[in-house]
């Protein structure tokens, strides 16, 4: 059985940070998203202006078939990914099961923790048209949301105990 986890919200929420620790801690290949992207959006994004749905759903496609990919080998997975809109979760999920841990946090935490990363493209000029865009998980998404405050560890305990929980739970509906 495998299990498969995105890590969503807009930039600077954390998903990288969290990815990261669900791979160390419970061993699944992990991928990061934003290494998907083709280099027209990367340039976009770089240059200060906003994808398009359009520009969005070929990559979206791509991180699909990764999972899918690996769900074939016996993997499970872990992939931070923005995953604004419930459309894109739609195509994120499309012949596979996927967990989303939804990184919350106010406009003004998360813009400042934008401004202080180093080497990154995305500005944070961006992320207000980010939070126009976010659709926050519906009822029926299999997910949950995790606060980004307090300090890191405990947003990173928060986020490992609720994909810890969702993956025994995976293995128990299973045996059963």
């Amino acid at each position: 059985m495998t299990t498969h986890v995105v890590v969503m919200g807009v930039a600077g929420c954390g998903k990288t940070t969290i990815a990261e620790a669900v791979r160390d801690r419970m061993g699944f290949v992990y991928a990061e998203g934003d290494e998907f992207h083709p280099k027209a959006s990367v340039d976009k994004m770089r240059a200060g202006i906003p994808l398009t749905d359009e520009d969005r759903w070929p990559w979206l496609r791509t991180i699909n078939q990764w999972m899918r990919d690996r769900s074939a080998e016996g993997e499970s997975t872990v992939v931070s990914c923005s995953a604004l809109k419930r459309a894109y979760r739609d195509v994120l999920r499309k012949d596979i099961p996927v967990f989303f841990v939804h990184m919350v946090g106010s406009e003004e935490v998360i813009g400042e923790r934008m401004s202080k990363r180093k080497g990154h493209y995305m500005p944070p000029s961006l992320l207000p048209s980010q939070f126009a865009d976010l659709e926050p998980l519906e009822d029926d998404e299999p997910g949950i949301t995790v606060s980004i405050e307090g300090s890191m560890d405990e947003m990173v305990a928060r986020a490992l105990a609720a994909v810890e929980e969702h993956a025994a739970k995976e293995e128990r509906a299973l045996a059963a």
